[in-house]
């Protein structure tokens, strides 16, 4: 199904000049924020986190990350997928080295970004990610952002078992007391496929992992923004799924304020805040409950401020 949608892309995919030179790959600049309040950081990645609708937890790579970009000169595509591959090792996410890889992140730069969804929401629905329903998959494929990713997940059990998040798994939720929560209960969920389990109230043995990212770039609507700042936005699609593209964070700097709207001053490149939350991410507990989660990333997060 892989290739079939490659296929698919490479005859939809409209070329796109870049006049914009590309930005050095070795490093990130960023601005130190050893001082944000706890408070601060824990908003931050609460309002980041999209959990996955049957588990109701954070998604991330467990199979090494292989990105393909389409619709550029060579140069500048090539540019895009090694700044993907060298983000993902800088936050310790798993890459595949094999240079023919199959892809299982696709990022199209295209003038027809509704054309190509068109066609993947007919023949690949799959890859848009899990609705309940039609009408939810319908929604699901309408372009709405200059660039805009679809996460498809997976469910993994204890046993490592793994079943692709779809509208055949009904989740089952499970409310687990918690006294020191407010409230004072976490709901937990255990999907359709994935079925072994610890029981535990914090722990129960399931995770959610990508098993393929689409990402599509409008280049028309992209001329007034550099080639690497371009890069280092679609290098943060593919290593964690958001709530929302158009929150804007105030408190904290993040990359994703480039296209959010009406957010002023956006920095160029990813920032402290967004190396923070994706080192977290990659380091948390992938069982754990969202709070679990969430807690653990906010935790990297000022670990990683404090060795600046």
């Amino acid at each position: 199904m892989m290739r079939a949608a490659a296929t698919a892309l490479a005859l939809l995919v409209c070329a796109a000049a870049a006049s914009a030179q590309p930005a050095p790959t070795e490093s990130v600049t960023v601005t130190g924020l050893k001082d944000a309040p706890q408070l601060v950081v824990n908003h931050f990645v609460q309002a980041f986190a999209a959990p996955s609708y049957l588990t109701g937890k954070m998604a991330r790579w467990e199979r090494g990350v292989c990105p393909m970009t389409q619709g550029l000169a060579p140069k500048f595509a090539a540019f895009v997928s090694e700044r993907v591959r060298s983000l993902a090792a800088q936050v310790n996410a798993p890459v595949d080295k094999d240079a023919k890889c199959r892809p299982n992140i696709e990022i199209a730069f295209t003038t027809a970004p509704q054309a190509l969804l068109d066609v993947v929401r007919k023949d690949h629905k799959n890859y848009l990610g899990y609705v309940s329903t039609p009408a939810g998959a319908d929604a699901l494929a309408v372009v709405k952002h200059k660039i805009q990713a679809w996460y498809m997940t997976a469910t993994k059990d204890l046993d490592g078992e793994e079943d692709v998040d779809s509208s055949t798994q009904v989740p089952i939720p499970i409310r687990m007391p918690c006294p020191t929560c407010n409230p004072p209960y976490i709901d937990m969920y255990i999907s359709g496929g994935a079925k072994k389990v610890t029981g535990g109230r914090l722990k129960d043995g399931l995770r959610t992992v990508f098993r393929h990212v689409f990402i599509v770039a409008d280049p028309t609507k992209l001329t007034d923004y550099e080639m690497g700042t371009l890069a280092d936005y679609i290098a943060m699609l593919a290593l964690t799924q958001l709530g929302s593209l158009d929150v804007c964070q105030q408190q904290l700097p993040s990359i994703i304020n480039l296209l959010a709207k009406d957010c002023a001053g956006a920095p160029n490149q990813l920032s402290e805040s967004d190396l923070g939350y994706l080192r977290g991410l990659y380091a948390m507990s992938a069982d754990g409950n969202l709070r679990v989660q969430q807690d653990g990333i906010a935790h990297q997060m000022k670990r990683n401020f404090k060795d600046q």
